[in-house]
Parts: C-alpha cells; sequence; structure tokens
C-alpha cells in the first residue's frame, strides 16, 4: 500500500534517516495513540471505544478472531477509513485533522498484493519512488539499500512472477520502507507463507526495530509470530480490547505452564483454530495460493 506525498522530511519524520538512525527518545512519547476510537457500520460495532498507546521502537500486535476488529483498526489508523467517533493521533498528527501528515510518517502493508508480478524487483520499487515523490537523485541509493536489507539484491532484475511467496512478502516490505516510515503498519504479514519463509519475514522485521528504532504494528493470527515478534500485545474480542500486555505477562496471568494458545483462546472469546467462516477461509487460502 502506497501514500503519495511530495515533500521533503525533517528529521523527526523518520527513523530511518540515512546511517543515521533517529532514536526514539528523540521522539513523542507514543507513536500511536487513540481515545474512545469507534467504527460503526450500520448497527454493527467493528470497533469499540478502543483505547491504545503504542511507544515509538515498539513492536505492537493486535490478537483477534476474525471479524475482532483488527483490520478495521488498522484502517482507521492508516486514514483509509475515517472514524465513527473517538479520535487517533500517529506520529504526532490527527487521523481525522491532518491525515496528509500522518501518511507521510507510515508504511502499510496489507493483506492485498501491491508488488507487479510483471516488473522486476528494481522496477517496483522505482515505481513505489516516483509514487512516494522521492528525489530521483537518491532514488537508486535507497533502492538497492531496501534490496540489500530485504536480502533481495540477486533478485532486483528478476520478474516478480518468479519469485517466492516469501520473497513477495520481503520486497513488500521493502517498498513500505522505502520513504523511511516512523511507524509501519502490517495486516497478517506472514499469512500464507511456509516456515523459512516466515521465520526470514520475522527477521527481517526485528531487524528494522534493532537497528532502526522503527515501530510497527502488526495484526496476526500466528500465536508463535506474536510471542516471537511482540514486545506488547492487545487481544480483541467483539471489537474491543480484553487485555494489553507483555505476552509473558499475559501468559503468566494464567499459570506457569500456560501457551498463547490458552491466552487468545481465554481472552478471544474461543480458539484461533476454530475461529473463522467460510469466508475467511477462502480468504486465507486464496493468500496462500497468491504468495506461492
Amino acid at each position: 500500500m502506497l501514500f503519495l506525498y511530495h515533500e521533503e522530511r525533517n528529521p523527526k519524520e523518520s527513523v530511518i534517516p540515512d546511517m543515521n538512525p533517529t532514536t526514539p527518545e528523540k521522539l513523542d512519547d507514543f507513536a500511536i495513540q487513540t481515545t474512545a476510537l469507534t467504527r460503526q457500520f450500520g448497527r454493527l460495532t467493528a470497533v469499540d471505544h478502543i483505547v491504545l498507546q503504542v511507544k515509538y521502537g515498539e513492536i505492537f500486535g493486535l490478537l483477534g478472531a476474525n471479524g475482532a476488529g483488527k483490520s478495521t483498526l488498522i484502517k482507521m489508523l492508516t486514514t483509509l477509513l475515517p472514524p465513527t467517533s473517538g479520535s487517533a493521533e500517529v506520529g504526532g498528527f490527527n487521523i481525522i485533522q491532518a491525515p496528509g501528515e500522518v501518511r507521510r510518517r507510515i508504511g502499510y502493508v496489507s493483506q492485498l498484493l501491491s508488488a507487479d508480478g510483471a516488473l522486476t524487483g528494481f522496477e517496483n520499487l522505482k515505481l513505489s519512488a516516483r509514487l512516494y515523490g522521492l528525489d530521483a537523485h537518491n532514488t537508486k541509493t535507497r533502492i538497492n539499500d531496501a534490496l540489500s536489507f530485504m536480502g533481495l539484491t540477486e533478485s532486483a532484475n528478476k520478474l516478480v512472477k518468479t519469485y517466492s511467496g516469501g520473497m513477495i512478502r520481503r520486497l513488500e516490505l521493502a517498498q513500505a520502507m522505502l520513504h523511511r516510515p516512523a511507524i509501519l503498519f502490517l495486516d497478517e504479514p506472514t499469512i500464507g507463507l511456509d516456515p523459512v519463509a516466515r521465520h526470514i519475514v520475522w527477521d527481517r522485521l526485528l531487524d528494522l526495530r534493532r537497528d532502526y528504532g522503527m515501530t510497527v504494528l502488526i495484526t496476526t493470527h500466528d500465536m508463535e509470530e506474536a510471542e516471537i515478534l511482540c514486545d506488547t500485545l492487545a487481544i480483541l474480542h467483539a471489537g474491543k480490547i480484553s487485555i494489553i500486555g507483555k505476552p509473558a505477562e499475559l501468559r503468566a496471568g494464567l499459570g506457569e505452564t500456560a501457551t498463547m494458545d490458552e491466552v487468545f483462546a481465554h481472552y478471544a472469546g474461543g480458539s484461533i483454530h476454530e475461529s473463522g467462516s467460510y469466508n475467511d477461509v477462502a480468504k486465507t487460502r486464496r493468500t496462500a495460493h497468491r504468495l506461492g
């Protein structure tokens, strides 16, 4: 998902400057904060008075069964969907009053395919750079840096339709980080990937946080992914937050031997393995098919 802009930004607006990362201490306390954020669709309340605070440099996970409100929440935070009521600030700017400023500071990887299979990896990133309005003088360097970071340098000139699912996902991450956003939103980033590809994506995300202090908000159904990646987790149920805490704290709250699956079942209203409708299963399998 590409957000268009046509301005240069000051150093505060990015945590991936050229080889000189800005530390979270130089930024505001919270990368994301919401106040009673709500979204209704007719009589259905998909997101119900959510109060959330995500620190800069944190990997924050949203867990919940299908229909819990995770994707709707991300769409509001990325300015793709207006809230019915409540408010939120992302990167220090209000999502309603200053959506353009929010978009300049974020990257977004949705479940939808954003890479063009008829183009090479390099060409996809070049197109992204143009859409982002990046300075042509720095574009090639940024693209090469992104390809190197994602381990795609040797495949840069190959058509994306020849890429594996994991390579496509890493290219999409490269697209989302090309303009060096402060905050990255990921909606089910490893859905449909095999275990090896999943772990490679996890490694790259941990590198983004460790090396550049990037803030990441991720939705996932994968309990292993949540525990490995996330500093803090929020479990959603019926549009509301059931609990927020560190993975170890959430497990400890249910007993010494509790697993994340048990934590999910307790706070999300059911087993992760039994959630989802026919349409949800079909959507997941379509995603798995497109990612190879």
